[in-house]
């Protein structure tokens, strides 16, 4: 009767185990939506306008976007659209440029939330001369 016991005490312990253990990764996973995207060392060079730069070449468009439905609850309106520039930056980076034109910016809401839960930054790429 004893073995019995210790057996299902044991089982009810590792259940425990693991409830805990994926309330910690979910609680970090929602955690991390919480901070902006960072931007790159060679995204932090990009610059952003707003109209179209002279003397330079057209690489194409780029979108730049943070939170989810899942997240964006979690991350304040600021650090979405810090995090979505960061994110077309880096992507501009990424494509050989260092100056984007940004076209739009849009934020997306879920009918269940308090405000933004996506911001979304969509550019144009250029690669203009040094200066």
């Amino acid at each position: 009767m004893r073995k019995h016991i210790k057996k299902a005490a044991d089982r009810e312990r590792k259940m425990n185990v693991r409830i805990v253990t994926w309330a910690v990764l979910a609680s970090a996973t929602v955690l991390a939506g919480c901070a902006a995207t960072q931007a790159t060392q060679q995204g932090a060079q990009v610059e952003l306008v707003t109209q179209k730069p002279a003397g330079c070449r057209l690489l194409g468009e780029a979108v730049g976007s943070q939170g989810n439905v899942f997240s964006g609850d979690f991350t304040t309106n600021e650090n979405l659209m810090i995090g979505a520039r960061n994110d077309l930056r880096n992507k501009a980076a990424s494509m050989g440029g260092n100056v984007v034109q940004v076209q739009n910016t849009l934020n997306a809401a879920h009918p269940y939330s308090s405000g933004a839960v996506k911001s979304t930054v969509v550019g144009n790429v250029f690669a203009c001369p040094a200066k």
